[in-house]
């Protein structure tokens, strides 16, 4: 069945516009409110945001849904997307909802949701909830007596800063190290630096004075430039970028060169394979990883299993198969032994575990493996289903014939913008960008 609102991770448009204006919202907080109302007892929805202006009018209007069908709603403010996650567990509340478009500039927002155990709805849950929002609205609302309450806690940041700080061994502490880390002028500006802090290390922090407008804008993990000039001025030992919602994270090494999630991964998998804790010996990840990746994990003896884009695609294969390490070549990395989602946080405390313990540079612990090169271009189209075309099917045929065993090809849509991605990688750096160019090409001419 095809989806009308949900994507890849949630529901994220353009703020007061349709899915994310104020009419639709409302309607999303009475069907979820009304999917997870099961039994007698008061039930409750915990709500976070990032820092976005448009953020006051949605989780308005998601409270006033919520309350309608008869659901008790506890405010965050602005918060991690894994401290929701990990509170909607801890307060025992029936459904968790976080209100971000993650690293997309401040015109754009969105709804991701978990369920009562923390973890990202199911396409199934997802499709129950579009149905729900679709049909009658009046048949969803309580009676009267029934309707919830809405309450602020004020010390949810607090919650999550301690929750984060246990999970760095209590062993090591970050003394003597000096910290540079960009949060985006996101959901993390406050608890992330803070907690760092308490940990012991200097810290210098940028990227934390939201205004509203300023979330994602040329800082954060996905444009970390800002933060590798600043490690470089104040020679720090490392810097850690987020990005909006502080579900991802970028590593800048002592030198300011950028550091993948790729590499993070092959960091925290193998250093927690020498100690035993990897569990079922595999890595989880996206067919968007290196194949260098996969080649030096083989070579340490651990496999490496690839789902679709998307990190709760990534949560779900763990949950199955029993991994505890995943993630996205972007950054988001799951580490389940902590938390159900992706923490940009959680994740940087577990690197510079290693860096600690090493007493190596960062340049020196966080470069794993030697990728192989890889191209990505993305191919903005109009309408239609570019990849269906028989011309682009034929195209996408001969480039796979031609990487053969030494290289890859992956070609998606996106799922949250109209495009293509197009990526490949392989040992000939010349045939690989031949490849990308080719089928760029191709599908600007069939999809224009």
């Amino acid at each position: 069945m095809s989806r009308k609102y949900f994507g890849t991770d949630g529901i994220r448009g353009k703020a007061n516009s349709r899915p994310m204006n104020a009419e639709t919202v409302l309607k999303v907080g009475m069907a979820a409110g009304s999917l997870y109302t099961r039994g007698s007892h008061r039930h409750r929805v915990v709500i976070g945001k990032d820092t976005r202006l448009s953020g006051y009018m949605i989780e308005q209007a998601l409270t006033a849904g919520f309350l309608s069908v008869g659901m008790d709603v506890f405010l965050f403010g602005p918060l991690p997307t894994p401290a929701v996650a990990m509170l909607t567990r801890s307060l025992r509340a029936d459904i968790g909802v976080m209100i971000s478009a993650s690293h997309n500039p401040y015109h754009d927002n969105g709804i991701k949701l978990f369920g009562p155990d923390g973890y990202k709805l199911s396409d199934e849950q997802e499709l129950r909830i579009e149905s729900l929002v679709d049909g009658d609205a009046d048949q969803l609302l309580a009676k009267p007596d029934r309707l919830g309450r809405a309450t602020r806690i004020e010390d949810a940041q607090a919650r999550y800063i301690e929750f984060a700080k246990r999970t760095f061994p209590k062993e090591l502490r970050l003394d003597g190290m000096r910290i540079v880390i960009d949060c985006a002028n996101g959901a993390g500006y406050r608890v992330a630096p803070t907690a760092l802090w308490e940990l012991g290390a200097e810290v210098i922090s940028i990227g934390v004075e939201p205004d509203g407008f300023n979330i994602n804008e040329k800082c954060g993990s996905t444009e970390p430039e800002k933060l590798a000039d600043k490690v470089r001025e104040l020679r720090a030992d490392i810097g850690i970028a987020l990005d909006g919602d502080a579900d991802r994270v970028a590593i800048i090494d002592e030198n300011g060169r950028a550091i993948d999630g790729d590499q993070l991964m092959a960091l925290i998998a193998t250093s927690w394979h020498a100690r035993g804790q990897l569990r079922s010996d595999q890595l989880v990840t996206t067919v968007m990883s290196n194949l260098g990746l996969e080649r030096h994990l083989a070579a340490q003896g651990i496999g490496l299993a690839r789902t679709q884009v998307g990190d709760r695609y990534v949560v779900e294969h763990m949950r199955e198969h029993d991994c505890n390490v995943g993630g996205e070549q972007s950054g988001h990395i799951v580490l389940s032994d902590f938390s159900t989602t992706g923490d940009g946080l959680i994740a940087a405390l577990q690197v510079l575990a290693v860096v600690v313990e090493s007493g190596k540079p960062v340049s020196q612990v966080c470069n794993v493996f030697t990728p192989l090169p890889q191209v990505l271009k993305n191919v903005r189209y109009s309408t239609g289903k570019p990849l269906e075309l028989p011309a682009v099917q034929s195209a996408i045929q001969d480039a796979e014939a031609r990487l053969k065993d030494s290289g890859r090809l992956v070609i998606r849509p996106s799922g949250t913008e109209p495009l293509i991605r197009v990526m490949a990688e392989g040992d000939d750096p010349q045939l690989v960008n031949t490849v990308v160019d080719g089928l760029v090409d191709i599908l600007k001419r069939e999809a224009a």
